[in-house]
This record gives structure tokens, C-alpha cells and sequence, in this order.
């Protein structure tokens, strides 16, 4: 299955992809990941694109695009993948379509206010990018990944200040994609309040998946 999550940032899309992937055993492709990554290689990508997410600005199109169509190509691939963070822009998703079909887009809705609350208590691993929260998705240890065992931070795009110029972006350039997916029936929309659990079941019985 190729399936899209779409949201506003902060909406789940990494935590709840999480659950996805291992129910339908395919890679998580993560431009923000791929981003970072590149970014903390010092590559020219990294470059460039680093001066954009800095100021909570959208990649330009060229840059996110070609990591997809690397990654895509990868053996990993193969059966399948699920795309957070990606498509960004109706371009952006006019161009997925013609590298290969998507059978569903997968919409997380979050009110805005509630996105800046979430986003303030955000804790980030910077070694393997796992993401928690310290209300709804605790680490074990309190600031220490569960997954590595380094030290929690807080990301840049995590100020409130940012998140509010994303979800401006967002609103603008991203949620226009919707209605993409919508126009062609392959779009499923679930309310991302609650717990972590009651998301996921929710997503889960959009897709048909068995918790």
C-alpha cells in the first residue's frame, strides 16, 4: 500500500505512522527526516534547505522531490511505502501521482489552537528523531529516548512563534492537498484529538486495519 498522512504539523503524522508501519510492514518516508539528515551532513541540500526550515518555510519543490524519487527507488520500497511529510503542495502531489499511484491520503484533523499546545511540550530525539510528548507521549525516563537513550531536546520549529508561521504555510500551500485527494476519492479524513491509542484506532478502522 502507498498511503499519505496528511496534517497540520504537530497533527501525529510521525507518531501514529509509527503504528501504520508496523501493520503494514512498508518504510516511512519522512522529507523532514531526510532533511535533517542532510542538514546535519552539511551536504548542499542541507544547505539550502536549512535557511527554509529555520523560518518555518516550505523546501522548494526541487530539493524535496528529488530525496522522494531516490528513496522511492530504494529495494526497501518495493511493496510500498507510507509518505509523511510529503506531498507539501498540489504540485508536489501532481508529481507523486505520475511516479506511481497512491491508494489512499489519510488526513489527521487538529484544531489550530490545539497544535501550538502540542507543539510546545514536544520533545525530539536527535540521534534517531523519535518524537514524544510529555502529556500524551512520555518517554520511559523523563527526557531520555526510549529507543537509543539520548537526551531529549526541543527542535527549533517547536517555538511557538514558528509553529504559528507553519500553520499559516500550511493553511495556505499544504491543505490545499486535500482537496486533491478528495477530487480523486481517495481521501479519508480522522479527528487527531485524544489519546495516542484512540487515534490510532481510528486510523486504523479508516484503513480497515486490525489494531
Amino acid at each position: 500500500m502507498k498511503l499519505i498522512l496528511l496534517g497540520a504539523p504537530g497533527a501525529g503524522k510521525g507518531t501514529q505512522s509509527d503504528f501504520i508501519k508496523a501493520a503494514l510492514k512498508v518504510p516511512v518516508i519522512s522529507t523532514g527526516n531526510l532533511l535533517r539528515e542532510a542538514i546535519a551532513q552539511g551536504t548542499e541540500l542541507g544547505k539550502q534547505a536549512k535557511s527554509y526550515m529555520d523560518g518555518g518555510k516550505l523546501v522548494p519543490d526541487e530539493l524535496i522531490i528529488g530525496l522522494v524519487k531516490e528513496k522511492l527507488a530504494s529495494h526497501d520500497c518495493e511493496n510500498g511505502a507510507i509518505f509523511d511529510g510529503f506531498p507539501r503542495t498540489v504540485a508536489q502531489a501532481e508529481v507523486l501521482d505520475s511516479i506511481g499511484g497512491i491508494d489512499v491520503a489519510l488526513s489527521i484533523e487538529v484544531p489550530d489552537e490545539a497544535i501550538v499546545h502540542r507543539m510546545a511540550g514536544r520533545r525530539t530525539c536527535p540521534k534517531c528523531n523519535s518524537t514524544y510528548h510529555i502529556e500524551g507521549n512520555p518517554p520511559k525516563v523523563e527526557g531520555v529516548c526510549d529507543k537509543c537513550g539520548e537526551k531529549l531536546g526541543i527542535r527549533h520549529d517547536d517555538d511557538p512563534e514558528v509553529v504559528l508561521q507553519r500553520l499559516h504555510v500550511y493553511h495556505d500551500q499544504t491543505e490545499p492537498v486535500k482537496h486533491h485527494y478528495e477530487a480523486i476519492g481517495k481521501l479519508r479524513s480522522v479527528e487527531g484529538l485524544g489519546t495516542v491509542e484512540e487515534i490510532r484506532n481510528r486510523i486504523f478502522a479508516a484503513l480497515e486495519l486490525n489494531v
